[in-house]
């Protein structure tokens, strides 16, 4: 038997990002069950707990009690009601595309977020590097999802400074090419674009 559905509201009316970044411990929680983030999968668009359970084969009392925990963490959102025969269903969807785990979620040692707070330019490493994966897994997902191409490019070099006076002399060529070369290339107008250069120790040399 086919039933009439009925939309309540509009449940793709608010923008949502494309990644959210899991900084808080009840949200890595909720992420711990494997049968969740199968569910948030489902959840890139508004649906009901029964669709979900019907995608999955699974029960909807157990998938709404993993809708309950993914809710509580704040991970899903309620973005509407369908009404189905003499029954409402509440529409849920995922409160991102996608979602990336920030490193310091798995610190408890206070000494790391010390460190960085005195080291200005090692907080900005690993800043730009939880951004640079935000923004891969957001590119990924247009790859995948809106069938689009993405023009990127990634390159990885490694070399030896024999003084620290070679080292910084490279860094000072380093930002001066780089700095040329957006000023040259770049501008104002036209698709924006974010360039990411780092330089940094080799920690695979560290055996401590």
């Amino acid at each position: 038997m086919v039933r009439k559905l009925a939309a309540v509201g509009n449940p793709r009316r608010r923008a949502r990002p494309r990644v959210h970044t899991v900084r808080d411990g009840a949200e890595l929680k909720a992420l711990s069950h494997p049968a969740r983030v199968e569910v948030l999968e489902r959840l890139r668009e508004p649906a009901s707990a029964a669709e979900v359970a019907r995608q999955l084969g699974q029960p909807r009392q157990r998938i709404n009690y993993h809708l309950k925990a993914l809710d509580d963490a704040g991970l899903v959102e309620k973005v509407g009601t369908r009404k189905q025969s003499n029954f409402v269903e509440t529409l849920y969807r995922a409160k991102a595309s996608a979602f990336v785990i920030a490193p310091d979620v798995a610190w408890s040692d206070p000494r790391r977020m010390e460190a960085l707070r005195r080291d200005q330019s090692l907080e900005a490493l690993v800043e730009i590097g939880a951004r640079l994966q935000c923004d891969a897994v957001a590119l990924l997902d247009v790859v995948a999802f809106d069938d689009r191409i993405i023009a990127s490019a990634a390159v990885a070099a490694e070399t030896h400074f024999a003084t620290a006076a070679d080292r910084a002399a490279f860094l000072r060529a380093y930002l001066e090419s780089t700095r040329a070369l957006v000023d040259r290339y770049g501008g104002k107008r036209g698709e924006r674009y974010r360039v990411v250069l780092a330089v940094h120790p080799n920690v695979e040399d560290d055996k401590s």
